[in-house]
């Protein structure tokens, strides 16, 4: 399947009322189609991976068909330039979670990238750092815990971005590093009680709402 066949079979399945939708959730919808996820990843089940066609997908600029991009990618075959060039596209928190949660976390590079980003003074290049530790403390299963405790510092210092796409994303990685296994839970509890001392509105929400939910859960 090329390209231009792939965007004929996505604009089928556009869906008016549920782009309208997607603007309410705070998603960009400009260049957007209106199509559910599952169908997403039906259709993406039905291609297989095709780095090529991911390739070309993502430039066409359409919401969709960049979120397809993600699900058929090849993770073998990605290189930094490419993940760079990508991240900077970034223009929606749920094309930013899906491309990191379902193709960038998978690739051999993917622990570089957090301090790499977070740097980036981009929304949504940053929110991309976190995003993607979260991502990885739920799929890589292997990963040994002192590995998360390395990115405590790069948590703690992002705390204090007031953006919403980005506070929100900090906090979901200190969260899902906590959800691994008690002695995360307790380090990220931990952290989060030196992020709530922290003079900012930000590390304040974070650390509270962070707290809220490891503190009552059950290990």
């Amino acid at each position: 399947m090329d390209a231009n066949t792939t965007l004929t079979r996505l604009r089928s399945l556009a869906d008016p009322a549920n782009r309208a939708g997607m603007a309410r959730f705070g998603i960009d919808t400009e260049r957007a189609l209106g199509i559910k996820i599952p169908e997403l990843r039906r259709l993406a089940k039905e291609i297989g991976t095709d780095h090529d066609l991911a390739r070309a997908l993502w430039d066409t600029g359409v919401h969709e068909a960049r979120i397809l991009a993600g699900l058929i990618a090849d993770p073998s075959r990605a290189t930094l330039p490419l993940l760079d060039r990508w991240a900077r596209d970034f223009n929606s928190w749920d094309l930013c979670d899906l491309v990191c949660a379902n193709f960038i976390d998978r690739t051999r590079v993917a622990w570089t990238l957090p301090a790499r980003w977070a740097r980036r003074e981009e929304e949504f290049v940053r929110r991309a750092a976190f995003a993607l530790i979260a991502a990885l403390a739920v799929h890589d299963t292997a990963a040994p815990d002192e590995r998360f405790v390395r990115l405590f510092p790069l948590i703690k210092r992002y705390a204090t971005d007031e953006r919403n796409f980005v506070k929100k994303a900090v906090n979901w990685a200190l969260r899902q590093i906590g959800k691994r296994n008690a002695r995360l839970r307790k380090r990220a509890i931990a952290l989060a009680r030196e992020i709530r001392a922290i003079d900012s509105r930000s590390a304040r929400w974070i650390a509270a709402d962070a707290l809220r939910e490891l503190n009552t859960r059950k290990k």
